[in-house]
């Protein structure tokens, strides 16, 4: 399997060089340059995540150096629950829940995917292989987590000053030793810029082998594409039917993977993607006119992002837009809706959403009853809320418990530096 850039199919390369590149040379993003063909039947017999995500992976590895160690890095990966939790409506919905690894969050999955592989990868021990993380919450978290402690290895994490929460930004900034956290005096897209910069300049390059843990790095989808697999066969099995996901998106990154797995051949149906204010995606898909802006800040931070990377893999996908119009569709929920969902699915269903899982949960409660009967339904819930705290428990009345991990990472001391946005100043930061 090769892989090709979005901007030029000329330019490919292994999957070890993809993963170790993060970016194409071109600037494009990597993508398989085949998918494979798989059916529920294949996966007979594979009933966990990391079973299916070994069988779903091994396509996508083949001729690669890295193949013969898929299940050792699938099984360092994977190694914490992903349930698949009955809504308690009257119709078929189920919630996956992708929080409880070591951060609390989705990201723990491709962050400690990629961190597995590109430890098995041969380095020059000349060059440090330095990992830059734009993040708009939860990204930086997991990757700092992934890559604490790793020899030979630096991670930057860039995060934007003030648009996070309290908790997620103690998880970006507890870390030290081969972890630098950077706060940028601007928003996440400025963040992400930066990161493409610093990729583009030919110093940097020569000083440094730089990588990225972003979700613009196939490292980070083809994991999160397993656990679609997984929920999807085991919804399979259970129904005789394929699932419809909703999924909260903001770097579009998540419902990607999920894009992927669907062309696959996995019995995945409609994909709905819940966005904040943050509208860029929604207003295309009505539209047909591509119109990137600057993010605004919402409760659900991790999604505000006003040019989301991952519409370059989606369009490369889809070229035209009545194509991509009819593969996805999408709503948007506004902080207000975002709380009155919180406190109305605490209040029925018993349970204390995330404002970005909150998203999808308002997505779900404005389909038609024979919409929500016509299929079972899959609500991705992204983060615990125990991360919200200031927004999740004034909208609840009460205390959200904090999963021990993410409560060890609270007690933790600050290590941040804060840089204007600028490629100047993160050169200054890196030297």
């Amino acid at each position: 399997m090769r892989y090709l850039s979005t901007r030029d199919a000329g330019q490919s390369a292994t999957l070890s060089e993809a993963l170790a590149r993060g970016l194409a040379p071109d600037g494009g993003l990597y993508v398989p340059s085949a998918f494979p063909a798989l059916a529920a039947r294949d996966f007979d017999g594979a009933t966990t995540l990391p079973e299916v995500a070994v069988r779903f992976l091994t396509p996508f590895f083949v001729g690669d150096a890295l193949a013969p160690a898929l299940g050792a890095i699938v099984g360092e990966a994977f190694d914490f629950p992903v349930p698949l939790v009955a809504l308690g409506t009257a119709e078929d919905a189920a919630v996956l829940e992708l929080f409880h690894g070591p951060t609390a969050a989705f990201k723990d999955f491709g962050a400690r995917f990629l961190a597995a592989a590109l430890a098995r990868l041969p380095r020059a021990a000349s060059r440090p292989l330095s990992i830059l993380v734009a993040t708009s919450g939860d990204t930086g978290g997991a990757v700092a987590a992934a890559f604490h402690g790793r020899p030979g290895v630096e991670v930057v994490v860039l995060y934007p000053k003030g648009l996070v929460s309290p908790r997620q930004e103690q998880q970006l900034t507890c870390w030290g030793g081969n972890v630098r956290s950077l706060a940028v005096q601007g928003t996440f897209d400025d963040c992400q810029a930066l990161v493409k910069a610093a990729f583009a300049d030919t110093g940097l390059a020569a000083e440094r082998v730089l990588s990225s843990a972003n979700s613009i790095n196939v490292g980070r989808l083809l994991p999160q594409a397993s656990y679609y697999a997984y929920a999807s066969l085991a919804t399979f099995r259970r129904t005789g039917r394929a699932a419809n996901f909703i999924v909260p998106s903001g770097n579009l990154g998540n419902v990607l993977a999920a894009v992927w797995a669907r062309r696959v051949g996995l019995p995945i149906g409609e994909l709905v993607l819940a966005f904040n204010e943050n509208r860029t995606v929604p207003d295309y898909l009505a539209t047909g006119e591509w119109r990137p802006r600057p993010s605004r800040p919402t409760l659900a931070s991790a999604m505000d992002v006003g040019n989301p990377s991952n519409m370059e893999r989606l369009r490369h996908l889809y070229p035209e837009w009545p194509a991509l119009k009819g593969a996805v569709a999408a709503t948007v929920v506004s902080d207000e809706a975002i709380r009155a969902r919180i406190r109305t699915d605490r209040a029925s269903l018993k349970q204390p959403w995330c404002p970005h899982t909150a998203t999808a949960a308002e997505a779900y409660a404005r389909l038609t009853p024979a919409a929500r009967a016509a299929a079972p339904w899959v609500l991705v819930s992204t983060a615990h809320p125990a991360k919200f705290p200031e927004t999740v428990e004034p909208l609840i009345g009460a205390s959200v418990p904090v999963p021990p991990a993410l409560a060890r990472l609270l007690e933790l001391p600050k290590h941040v530096r804060e840089i204007p946005a600028t490629l100047a100043a993160l050169k200054d930061a890196l030297a």
